[in-house]
């Protein structure tokens, strides 16, 4: 019903800069929120940053300050630019959207993830 891509990871140096890009498509009626969440080897997977409606924005301790998520719920993107990166932020980066169906039922999806390493 509801497709996620996410585009955008790969190998950074420590102190380098990347962005991630996702975009959602299919049966969206209205988006309600957009967000990222990360999963390293070993551990759980948590939030990193996510925006409601448009307005409100969380971020985790651990990247305020390095991370800006940027959502357009018009045309159901979100990307997130990561700065200062460090060997702590490489993990698994998904997607994920929470959108409102044609039905008005509420769907939570989930993009295949992609792998960000920060290395030397």
């Amino acid at each position: 019903q509801v497709h996620v891509v996410e585009s955008g990871g790969g190998l950074v140096q420590p102190g380098g800069s990347l962005t991630l890009s996702c975009a959602a498509s299919g049966d969206i009626f209205r988006v309600y929120h957009m967000g990222w969440y990360r999963q390293a080897p070993g551990e759980q997977r948590e939030l990193v940053a996510k925006t409601t409606a448009d307005v409100i924005t969380d971020y985790s301790d651990s990247v305020k300050g390095r991370f800006t998520i940027s959502s357009n719920s018009a045309e159901n993107t979100v990307s997130l630019q990561m700065n200062s990166l460090k060997a702590e932020d490489t993990a698994v980066y998904y997607c994920n959207v929470g959108v409102y169906l044609s039905s008005k039922a509420f769907y939570d999806a989930w993009g295949q993830g992609t792998q960000v390493t920060v290395s030397s």
